[in-house]
């Protein structure tokens, strides 16, 4: 079976990282996940519900294309909407 070239995308406190793979059709994000992990930096904890292709949340059992690039979302630090009324509260 032939691989197709998929990308693993981290960015966070930690720093950036981007891990090209090459994997067998058919694989999931998820397990493109795993394949990356030895690339991503310690103490990163990949979560299968916080995934996405090119932007757009995916399940982790999504399949992958050639050319896709799986992105590790955070848990957010701070509401948006909290965010805001701090932002408006000092008059920014």
């Amino acid at each position: 079976m032939a691989d197709i070239a998929v990308e693993v995308a981290y960015a966070g406190p930690e720093g950036q990282v981007v891990v090209p793979l090459a994997v067998p059709v058919g694989t999931t994000a998820w397990e493109a996940v795993e394949l990356a992990r030895p690339g991503l930096p310690a103490g990163v904890a990949p979560d299968p519900a916080r995934l996405g292709v090119f932007a757009k949340k995916v399940p982790a059992d999504r399949v992958l294309e050639q050319g896709d690039r799986v992105e590790l979302y955070r848990p957010l630090i701070l509401d948006p909407m909290e965010a805001r009324r701090r932002r408006a509260a000092r008059g920014a």
